[in-house]
């Protein structure tokens, strides 16, 4: 799926774009999958082990910000992270050893999706090495229009700024003003339904709100290599041998 060029690329950047990585047919199911679990949601009035809501959600007009972990709740969200496809890409990126450390499905819906505060993964999940990633397949097709993933390339190779508010609490976002934060070096990640970003753990990204009449459906798996191991503690409920 990749080459040396992309490689390079990755190494460089802290980011890549890979177009045309799950094809038509298995989108399909992920969609249908997808608009279950939404109407599904009409059942629940606060966050679930399964949904986070939008603000303004109702039974009768169920908004989903985000499917957590989708690799266990519905086996189609397991089988595309674990496609030859994506696993060449991961292997090519990270070695043979890999982990499946968490997934999540952000949805931005036409309209009303909310934005992602710039962050750096890094600052939820240290690990003892850094050679881990975030992959983001693109559902539907993504433009400037309707919430792209930004990033800052090369941030991954700078420092891993602070993610707490001004009472020294984790928040979970870096401060705008912080002095190595440069938005102004930022890109956009745009592409056809089927293809992917990947994007390094120190990698500086956010995103804007939807307000276009599409949705923008970005399914994130949280991979890294067999030999990067948490600070934090292990859950064994989320961490997955990809392959040994």
């Amino acid at each position: 799926m990749i080459g040396e060029r992309e490689v390079q690329a990755y190494k460089r950047d802290g980011v890549i774009v890979v177009p045309d990585v799950l094809d038509g047919q298995i989108l399909g199911r992920i969609r249908q999958v997808v608009a279950e679990l939404v109407a599904g949601a009409a059942a629940v009035a606060e966050h679930t082990d399964v949904y986070d809501l939008e603000p303004g959600h109702t039974p009768a007009d169920p908004r989903v910000r985000r499917i957590k972990t989708p690799h266990k709740v519905h086996a189609v969200f397991d089988e595309a992270v674990r496609s030859p496809q994506v696993i060449a890409i991961l292997k090519a990126l990270l070695g043979p050893g890999l982990r499946l450390h968490g997934s999540k499905l952000n949805m931005k819906s036409a309209h009303y999706g909310s934005p992602v505060e710039w962050h750096q993964d890094w600052a939820f999940y240290p690990h003892t090495n850094d050679d881990i990633l975030a992959c983001g397949v693109m559902l539907e097709d993504v433009d400037l229009v309707n919430g792209p993933l930004q990033v800052i390339p090369g941030s991954h190779k700078g420092p891993v700024l602070s993610h707490n508010n001004k009472d020294g609490v984790f928040c979970g976002a870096i401060d705008p003003e912080d002095p190595d934060f440069h938005p102004k070096q930022a890109v956009t990640l745009t592409g056809k339904a089927g293809s992917m970003t990947v994007h390094h753990a120190r990698t500086l990204h956010g995103s804007a709100p939807n307000r276009s009449d599409r949705a923008r459906l970005l399914l994130f798996y949280e991979c890294l290599a067999a030999d990067a191991w948490p600070l934090a503690g292990i859950d064994g409920r989320r961490e997955g041998l990809l392959t040994g």
